[in-house]
């Protein structure tokens, strides 16, 4: 199984915490996160070769990310550090049901320096799998090495991956998204989508805006489109089919990193399966073969939700396999 590489997004969740008593002042617990820090996170819990590459500030907070990236045993081979911007912050709050909302200091942002120039060949050697989420294209220069990455990584036979991960409060006010979105939907070979990103890719197109925004995804590179919808069912395309896996059914504590532990779970799972790099058709062609990497992926995810933070919730293998053996035994 070849390694898989996590490019862009890493900052710091800034968790609000609930106060012990009304007159206490609201008070914020840090924790390492970033959607595509998360992904090689998850990755790397679950056993894989798992690299991030980007920019970190010279700052506390990005000395905290390089050592918890460490921790977890992702290889930062590929992180640049700068003095030119300070390490990107996320305020998170969360409501009783654990559904988080942001508040992002963000630009300017070490993560958003990154430039094509910076990816080492390292990045790229030996890697099965590029993974990437439209947090990096909110600039038009980091847009640029996003893209570039997806293209040197398919180039080099890596299988590349975006979760859209669609935050809009990251957009200028004046800015539409969805050109740049576009022109990294359209490189990618796995796509996932939540159910609020179809809707907002598909609205522009009428009432059968959803089978067109699928149809361009799969007339481009994409082979597999993923569609999440919280606790409801998966629903999955290939150009040789499509179907649903069922998620599962957990007390929800924090919901920050449930679609990037996913996404990490899919991954590695896929990878196992040798659907990455040069058997990712052959890996679409098979829908048990997809039906058991989604059922994996699920149960990554549904664990995450049970713990507070990004890093911090994802994981392991061990306890992977005992929710499914669980849910095997009540199903």
């Amino acid at each position: 199984m070849g390694k898989i590489v996590c490019f862009g997004e890493i900052l710091i969740d800034l968790l609000a915490q609930p106060p012990a008593t009304p007159d206490t002042p609201r008070a914020f617990l840090q924790y390492a996160g970033g959607a595509p820090a998360n992904v090689a996170v998850a990755a790397a819990r679950l056993g894989a070769s798992s690299h991030f590459a980007g920019m970190l500030g010279r700052d506390m907070f990005g000395d905290f990310l390089a050592e918890s990236l460490a921790q977890a045993g992702v290889a930062t081979d590929c992180v640049v550090r700068t003095d030119a911007a300070k390490t990107a912050l996320a305020f998170v709050a969360l409501d009783a049901a654990g559904e988080r909302s942001f508040s992002f200091y963000r630009p300017p942002a070490a993560d958003l320096l990154f430039r094509d120039e910076h990816f080492v060949p390292a990045c790229f050697d030996g890697t099965a799998c590029f993974h990437v989420c439209s947090n990096s294209l909110t600039e038009p220069a980091i847009a640029a090495a996003t893209y570039a990455g997806m293209d040197r990584a398919r180039a080099a036979g890596a299988m590349v991956s975006l979760d859209l991960n669609l935050r809009p409060a990251l957009w200028p006010a004046d800015a539409d998204p969805t050109p740049w979105l576009w022109q990294a939907l359209e490189r990618a070979d796995l796509v996932k989508l939540s159910r609020e990103e179809l809707d907002y890719l598909a609205a522009p197109l009428g009432e059968d805006g959803e089978a067109q925004v699928i149809a361009r995804l799969l007339a481009a590179r994409a082979g597999w489109v993923i569609i999440t919808d919280g606790a409801a069912p998966l629903r999955w395309h290939t150009r040789h089919g499509h179907g649903q896996v069922p998620s599962f059914k957990v007390a929800t504590v924090d919901t920050t990193a449930a679609g990037d532990a996913f996404v990490g779970g899919v991954l590695v799972a896929m990878s196992e399966r040798e659907g990455s790099g040069q058997g990712f058709a052959a890996f679409c062609a098979n829908p048990q073969a997809i039906t058991d990497t989604l059922r994996f992926g699920a149960a990554v995810g549904a664990l995450a939700v049970t713990r507070k933070g990004a890093f911090a919730a994802m994981p392991d293998r061990a306890e992977v396999h005992h929710l499914l053996q669980q849910q095997e035994q009540t199903a």
